[in-house]
């Protein structure tokens, strides 16, 4: 009874503590919220950027930098909780013979996201400690390239469940969560690139 109590009390300090980091941007300077806004009017889907990224703002302040990091480690995420959500679909009953097969490439073009994408966040990071245009511009474009690439996956996957034949709850479900992948991924592309500007 008593480890049922500890589990209680941890699980009610974990939801409290995600309330309070969701609540950050109350908490947020004007000024980094409207670094946020500004910014994210440049890329695809400016509402999902100011949504996803408005909760980082005290960490963000004015950084284009930092935006950038942020947006794409927001995207690694989603990207990384996506390919759990797919890899679960598998162990579904009744699943027909074309989802089943459609299901476990898009696993596989998830995996590929995810390797490109943490090798962008790697490149970005040694955006930050170049030294000199040369250096930045090699890294700035390597990051560029993984991201481009991860976008490229993530429309493959989607694109395996086209079709009549695929219609119903797996598809949406699935092309759901890959469509808002691709979407945090194009955002962040735009934000590297307005990064690399800046150097």
């Amino acid at each position: 009874m008593a480890k049922q109590y500890l589990f209680l009390i941890l699980t009610i300090s974990c939801l409290f503590s995600l309330e309070l980091t969701a609540a950050s941007p109350v908490r947020a300077s004007n000024k980094a919220i409207s670094f946020i806004e500004s910014s994210c009017k440049t890329t695809t889907y400016p509402a999902l950027c100011v949504q996803s990224l408005s909760v980082y703002a005290n960490n963000i302040q004015t950084s284009p930098k930092r935006l950038a990091e942020t947006a794409l480690a927001v995207t690694l995420s989603r990207a990384q909780s996506t390919k759990l959500f797919v890899s679960r679909i598998t162990r579904m009953k009744g699943l027909k013979k074309r989802e089943i097969e459609a299901i476990h490439d898009c696993v596989e073009e998830i995996n590929d996201t995810i390797d490109r994408l943490t090798k962008s966040v790697q490149e970005l990071k040694l955006c930050g400690s170049a030294k000199g245009q040369e250096q930045f511009a090699y890294h700035m474009s390597n990051a560029q390239t993984w991201t481009s690439a991860a976008l490229t996956d993530e429309n493959t996957c989607s694109d395996g469940f086209s079709g009549r034949v695929m219609d119903g709850r797996i598809k949406n479900s699935v092309r759901a969560r890959i469509v808002n992948v691709g979407h945090e991924t194009s955002n962040a592309l735009s934000l590297i690139n307005a990064f690399a500007k800046t150097y």
